[in-house]
């Protein structure tokens, strides 16, 4: 089961570096991190329940959100 409790004990600094991993990159070089950096982060997990609900939890709403982005414009 996903734990969505908070365990960082400075999310502001953790924030601070994942903005900091992405500066002077260009966007499909950001794209490149962001991957490398899941999958990292997903072996060290390692249990693919866990890791399947993470993946609907970050997909809910997704489509619905840029959907009502797009249509503002």
């Amino acid at each position: 089961m996903l734990d969505t409790t908070l365990r960082l004990a400075d999310p502001d600094a953790f924030y601070e570096a994942l903005i900091d991993m992405h500066r002077d990159l260009d966007n499909t070089e950001s794209q490149l991190v962001n991957a490398k950096l899941i999958l990292l982060l997903s072996n060290q997990i390692g249990d693919m329940d866990v890791l399947r609900e993470a993946m609907s939890m970050a997909r809910s709403g997704v489509a619905a959100s840029v959907a009502a982005s797009t249509a503002s414009v």
